[in-house]
């Protein structure tokens, strides 16, 4: 176990070290930190030679980047090329923190309706839950996200309260927290996280119950389950405790692919409900050609990715002893 765990720390070291000079080089071939500046009137060529030595873009890129990586790695995240010198931690500490409260409360959300809708779909096969469960997954797999999004705006921010007679709407379509907000507020953060979850967890719950209809249906035709009945075990003890168990395991790798992606993946979403976390900040960045913290958002989402696979490995061993035991 140490041996394998070595071996897969080596590799995955050796995978972040090609993902973060491959991220250096493309940032600075097509960001340009000086383009703000440029095209101000006021700033001689002098001054513009002062800046660029200022932060080290005169230097050859290799020493560029072995500095930026070796302060990557101590924790020195340094300052914004851009925003007025503001230090890159506390600006990516908040938005990964935003982005993680969203992203847990969907995925969570999306796992539990999602394992039960696709556990109903496979033990009442051929039913009408069953095919109602089916089309409704289709029907979320085929929305994007981002016309979701939209349209949730539209219905709980326009009509929903205009029916109502209400302002504001009950349901926020945009923001952290409502305009005038000091401190934190439970059910004020609550109520603006109700639509972004909901438009991650359209998709979410149909690819998770498809998941789980599939692999509860392996299981349940597996010879362990025909052999459970015949000892005599009721339908929902054999369900739950060989069934859903062992079905588990193809939904538990897909949620922990999910959080470790979806931590930078979140643009659309954020964009289209103006939430600040790591998409937003991501976003911005790019645009406004500042690699001191793009480079730092797109590390952390790397090793968000590879810490969620290394997750998902061990989640393998509790939930299938032939794994954990080296004999599945």
């Amino acid at each position: 176990m140490v041996r394998y765990a070595l071996q897969r720390l080596a590799a995955v070291l050796s995978i972040l070290t090609l993902i973060s000079l491959f991220t250096f080089w493309a940032a600075d071939s097509i960001t340009n930190p000086t383009a703000q500046i440029a095209v101000n009137p006021r700033i001689t060529a002098a001054d513009r030679a002062a800046y660029v030595e200022s932060l080290g873009l005169d230097l050859p890129f290799w020493q560029r980047y072995f500095t930026w990586l070796g302060n990557f790695v101590t924790g020195d995240l340094g300052t914004s090329l851009v925003n007025n010198g503001a230090e890159v931690w506390p600006m990516l500490r908040t938005a990964l923190a935003n982005t993680l409260v969203l992203l847990v409360v969907a995925v969570t959300l999306s796992v539990l309706v999602g394992i039960g809708v696709g556990a109903l779909g496979a033990v009442r096969r051929g039913s009408f839950v069953d095919y109602a469960a089916t089309t409704t997954s289709f029907f979320g797999l085929s929305i994007p996200v981002f016309w979701a999004g939209l349209m949730l705006q539209l219905f709980f921010g326009l009509y929903l309260a205009d029916w109502l007679g209400v302002t504001p709407p009950l349901l926020p379509t945009a923001g952290l927290y409502s305009p005038g907000q000091v401190g934190f507020d439970f059910v004020d953060r609550a109520r603006h996280l109700a639509l972004p979850t909901m438009a991650l967890s359209l998709q979410l719950v149909a690819v998770y119950s498809r998941y789980m209809r599939s692999s509860l249906l392996d299981a349940l035709g597996a010879e362990y389950v025909r052999t459970a009945y015949a000892k005599g075990l009721s339908e929902r003890a054999v369900v739950l405790r060989h069934g859903v168990r062992n079905a588990l395991i193809p939904v538990t790798t897909q949620a922990a692919l999910d959080i470790g992606l979806l931590v930078g993946g979140l643009i659309v979403t954020e964009q289209v409900f103006q939430y600040p976390g790591m998409g937003v900040l991501f976003f911005d960045a790019l645009h406004a050609g500042d690699y001191a913290v793009l480079l730092p958002v797109v590390m952390t989402v790397a090793m968000a990715v590879f810490v969620m696979n290394f997750a998902a490995d061990l989640l393998y061993g509790v939930l299938d002893p032939r794994i954990r035991r080296g004999t599945g």
